[in-house]
């Protein structure tokens, strides 16, 4: 018999790495498809009194969309979750955006993180080299501390943050708390400031409107998500990670106590 028709290191491999493989070809169909292009803040002035109306018509079945929308754009790794963010503050309120903001980002990470765990995470564990082999160990010693800083301070992509602890080892019950516990402060601050959005949005129509109206030759009056993302909210995040850190700070830091008299 022929064990090469059937390498079973090959079958086993095919089997660990199809969920990562599945997000990766969904994710490239979804940017093919340009639909994340649809999301976006002069689509928000477009459509804010319909969505509003269906807000309030189906309340609870469009809090569940949002948020079986939010897993898919975190596990997908598509861009459009800060604006997400936004939104769901302009459309439920800071609490309830915001909570289910939490809710969708924790779960789509988490699926993130579990499929490449699945398929990347065994197959580095058994090729990593001395030097990553210790600072995975380095990580997970500490992996409260590093999790909850890169989850307060928004230096990194949120999807590198979901796939490198994968690589590096950690579980699942930590990754799991620290995502949910690591966003809050950022997704409040930004549910805060879509709660307020609707002012800024009702002005932005109006420019638009008396713009055109006025038969100007150009009236793209856009608004960007960062012009809402101030110095402050980052200096207060980036406050925030270090306070993270300050365990990990301290016990690198610590000289050991000299002994005693003998």
């Amino acid at each position: 018999m022929d064990d090469r028709r059937n390498p079973p290191a090959a079958r086993s491999g095919w089997r660990r790495a199809w969920p990562l493989l599945l997000i990766v070809a969904v994710t490239a169909a979804a940017y093919l498809s340009g639909v994340h292009r649809y999301l976006s803040f002069e689509a928000l002035v477009e459509s804010r009194e319909r969505l509003r109306e269906w807000v309030t018509l189906h309340y609870f079945a469009s809090l569940f969309a949002f948020v079986g929308a939010y897993i898919v754009f975190v596990a997908l790794s598509l861009p459009g979750a800060l604006l997400l963010t936004i939104m769901s503050g302009f459309l439920y309120g800071v609490i309830v955006g915001g909570v289910a903001t939490t809710i969708g980002a924790t779960i789509g990470a988490t699926l993130l993180f579990l499929a490449a765990s699945t398929s990347l995470g065994e197959g580095l564990r058994s090729r990593a080299g001395p030097w990553l082999e210790r600072f995975r160990e380095g990580f997970q010693k500490d992996a409260t501390s590093y999790l909850l800083f890169l989850r307060l301070v928004p230096v990194f992509p949120f999807w590198l943050v979901n796939l490198a602890p994968a690589l590096l080892g950690v579980n699942v019950r930590t990754f799991v708390w620290t995502t949910a516990v690591g966003i809050v402060p950022g997704t409040f601050a930004y549910a805060f400031a879509g709660a307020g959005l609707d002012s800024v949005v009702a002005a932005h129509r109006a420019a638009k409107d008396a713009c055109m109206a006025a038969g100007a030759a150009a009236c793209d009056m856009q608004i960007s998500p960062g012009q809402l993302v101030t110095r402050e909210l980052v200096l207060a995040l980036a406050a925030l990670g270090c306070v993270a850190l300050l365990p990990v700070l301290i016990k690198r830091f610590r000289r050991p106590r000299p002994d005693g008299p003998a």
